[in-house]
């Protein structure tokens, strides 16, 4: 890997653990209780859930999209077909882990995007609620 592949890497890490933050704050302004950040499909590592809330009873799966506010694609357009695939297996995996009795009746997906301006001074965050991703019968 060039250096330069490996400055952007680190730069695009440190940029969205900064929007999950601010994200964190305002779901938690929203009473939203934080269950998890970053969790992983024990099967597959690839597929993430950024956080996993809970909401007067409703778990809440949250897909954080951090962009410069120049960006050509914003963030909830980049959560395409093939992300929505992937979110999906993550969420199913998530809500196997519960024993059958105990699974959550009412789940949801959302999608937070932070459009960040210069030296991340200013930004304008967007929260976009029960975004489809689960179909009728999902489980």
């Amino acid at each position: 890997m060039h250096i330069w592949e490996e400055l952007c890497r680190i730069r695009n890490r440190s940029t969205g653990e900064w929007g999950e933050r601010l994200a964190v704050e305002y779901l938690r302004k929203k009473r939203m209780k934080i269950v998890a950040r970053n969790w992983r499909n024990p099967r597959d590592r690839r597929e993430e859930i950024d956080l996993v809330c809970e909401l007067d009873g409703v778990l809440v799966f949250v897909e954080v999209k951090t962009r410069a506010a120049s960006a050509m694609v914003r963030g909830f357009d980049a959560v395409d077909r093939r992300k929505k695939a992937v979110l999906l297996r993550a969420c199913s995996a998530y809500l196997k882990s519960f024993p059958r009795t105990s699974r959550p009746n009412h789940f949801r997906f959302d999608v937070v995007e932070i459009r960040a301006g210069m030296g991340k001074q200013k930004y304008d965050l967007l929260h976009f609620e029960n975004v489809p991703l689960f179909g009728k019968y999902f489980f």
